[in-house]
């Protein structure tokens, strides 16, 4: 069972749909004593990998001056970490990949993250416009050998506060009680 948990959400959108499904998420994992720290990656200073392998050569320290240190450094601690994002033109949100990105930062070095899960909310109807995150989020998790937890998608939501009474709310709390 999970004991410290990232969470990294790349909702633009305070108080959203994704904001929402992330924060019954962490009522879950809170009621079981998990240790959960969120991460608003729209709300960071991140810039994108540049690809310059300084980070292997110090031994995950980034060149970059960012908000991205703070990320690393918890992610050095946990056996968990949860995606979440709005789909965006039919993937998450570039303010999360970018996080995501970077921590190849810590290849060299290595996580104890053991599991991980991805919550998602989008417009449309059907859980195809979340493949192409669903594809990344998969391959992240096999080339770190990490097990997946579970993936959780929202479908039809346009404005905050439509996730209100969904299923989907249910199935982030237990999965935050359970991972």
């Amino acid at each position: 069972m999970s004991k410290n948990i990232v969470v990294l959400s790349g909702s633009p959108r305070k108080e959203g749909n994704t904001e929402r499904l992330v924060a019954v998420f962490i009522d879950g994992a809170k009621s079981a004593d998990k240790n959960v720290i969120v991460f608003r990656t729209a709300d960071m200073k991140i810039g994108g990998c540049t690809g310059c392998e300084h980070c292997i050569k110090e031994k995950g320290v980034c060149a970059q001056k960012d908000d991205m240190p703070t990320i690393l450094e918890e992610l050095k601690t946990a056996d968990t970490l949860i995606l979440a994002s709005p789909v965006y033109y039919f993937d998450m949100t570039a303010q999360l990949k970018l996080a995501i990105d970077r921590t190849y930062a810590l290849l060299s070095v290595g996580t104890p993250i053991k599991k991980a899960a991805l919550l998602m909310t989008c417009g449309d109807n059907t859980v195809e416009a979340a493949e192409g995150a669903v594809v990344t989020y998969k391959s992240i998790c096999a080339y770190s050998k990490w097990e997946d937890a579970g993936v959780v998608i929202a479908t039809g939501l346009h404005n905050p506060g439509e996730i209100e009474g969904r299923d989907e709310l249910v199935k982030a709390k237990m999965l935050g009680r359970e991972i």
